[in-house]
């Protein structure tokens, strides 16, 4: 069975501890201190295999541990540093946080391999504690601790265009017509359990990637059947194609149909109903109704929306052609970068809370923070999206940043300057 969903613990390596040893050298009879520091832990690395298109590995191993690093030993001999543990996953799987189900890492574009938990630190020998006045010491620092952590992994696929509707309307066959994909096809509600991914190639070198999403139903939203399962496979998509029974063979409603999988994919994710749609009107070749025309229905009902409606069918093969060239029209009007979801969860380590930073008010009146600290926070907050924006905010507001800027007396519409951001300070 396909697996796009996995719980894991993973584990990072204990810092070994620092060593307590002195010289004995011959005719030297009180040897100054000469313990080694402790090897790092291994860390927990997260790398994508372009062999996996699935997630099944991991309903067999649910625990990663990485090995501890190697204790200091005499005449100054550091411990070994642990190996870090390398945990292989397929593009588009996306790695949250268990308990909060914030994203950690989304491992798709350029992000082939992610460190998600750092090992521990090692400790420092005695070697390191001598001075004038403590010229023997007995004591040594033991490593940092390594850190655990439960996280979600979700597999959500990466294609261009997605085909949505409800259950046996005919997305299989219409993926296995115009691309490589053969996913099996049978005259059964549910057959599609699992995404099928096919390059459609067109003329002149033009081309895209397109997955059938197995079949919606209504209440999917809210976890009604497989819903979640299937709708996670959409949000990567950036054209949508709805595929309806135009001929009603089982009695359907194809306005209705529509009307019902938009609502699943608006509560499920608003964003979702920003995305470019078409309509695929299949099975016209079972059209038999002498009274009215269904694609016409169809077309008065979602063209004024904005949303073309292209009769087809994809046993015959009629009319496909025009489809696939409006959506790649399509493609061209949207941004070209992958779906990727962007980090909102940040480990805190021991060191880290510990990096310092400072607060200052310069000669200009602007505030000005600066230090390690916030250089780390910086570097992988994306402060031009909203959430990344709403992640800045809370590190100031958790790290005491804006304690500190309201007892250095700092008031509205006051400007704070951190490196190359600078922005104005509001309540």
């Amino acid at each position: 069975m396909f697996a796009d969903h996995a719980k894991v613990f993973i584990k990072s390596g204990k810092g070994g501890d620092g060593h307590v040893s002195f010289r004995k050298e011959l005719f030297v009879p009180a040897g100054g201190p000469d313990g080694g520091d402790g090897g790092k832990g291994g860390d927990i690395i997260f790398e994508v295999d372009p062999g996996l298109n699935t997630l099944t590995d991991f309903r067999h191993v649910r625990k990663y541990v990485a090995k501890d690093g190697e204790e200091g030993g005499k005449r100054r001999c550091h411990g070994a540093n642990a190996e870090s543990l390398v945990v292989k996953v397929p593009e588009g799987t996306v790695i949250k946080d268990f308990e909060t189900g914030k994203v950690i890492a989304d491992m798709s574009g350029e992000h082939k391999r992610e460190v998600i938990l750092r090992g521990g630190k090692g400790g420092l020998g005695n070697m390191n504690y001598a001075t004038p006045t403590m010229q023997a010491p007995k004591y040594a620092q033991p490593g940092q601790p390594g850190h655990e952590l439960w996280v979600q992994l979700e597999l959500k696929v990466i294609a261009d265009v997605g085909l949505v509707g409800f259950p046996n309307v005919g997305k299989s066959t219409l993926l296995s017509r115009v691309s490589n994909a053969r996913p099996k096809i049978a005259n059964y509600h549910f057959t599609t359990l699992d995404p099928h991914l096919g390059v459609v190639d067109l003329d002149g070198g033009a081309g895209f990637v397109m997955a059938d999403i197995p079949g919606l139903i209504e209440g999917a939203s809210e976890g009604v059947g497989l819903g979640h399962d299937f709708l996670r496979h959409i949000e990567r998509c950036r054209v949508l194609i709805h595929v309806v029974d135009a001929a009603g063979t089982e009695g359907r409603d194809p306005v209705a149909d529509i009307r019902a999988i938009n609502k699943e994919l608006e509560n499920y994710n608003p964003e979702l109903m920003k995305r470019p749609m078409v309509i695929a009107a299949n099975k016209i070749d079972a059209v038999y109704a002498e009274d009215e025309d269904p694609v016409a229905i169809l077309k008065q009902e979602f063209e004024p929306e904005g949303i073309r409606v292209f009769p087809i069918s994809a046993v015959s093969g009629k009319g496909l052609k025009d489809l696939l060239y409006a959506v790649y029209e399509l493609l061209k009007t949207v941004n070209l970068e992958p779906v990727i979801f962007e980090k909102e969860f940040e480990i805190e380590y021991v060191g880290d809370r510990n990096l310092p930073y400072t607060v200052e008010k310069n000669e200009d009146g602007e505030f000005v923070v600066e230090g390690p600290r916030i250089e780390k926070m910086l570097g992988y907050t994306n402060l031009e999206s909203e959430k990344g924006f709403q992640f800045f905010q809370k590190f100031l507001k958790e790290s005491g940043i804006l304690e500190e800027l309201e007892e250095a007396g700092i008031e509205e519409g006051d400007t704070v300057r951190m490196y190359g951001l600078v922005f104005d300070y509001y309540k």
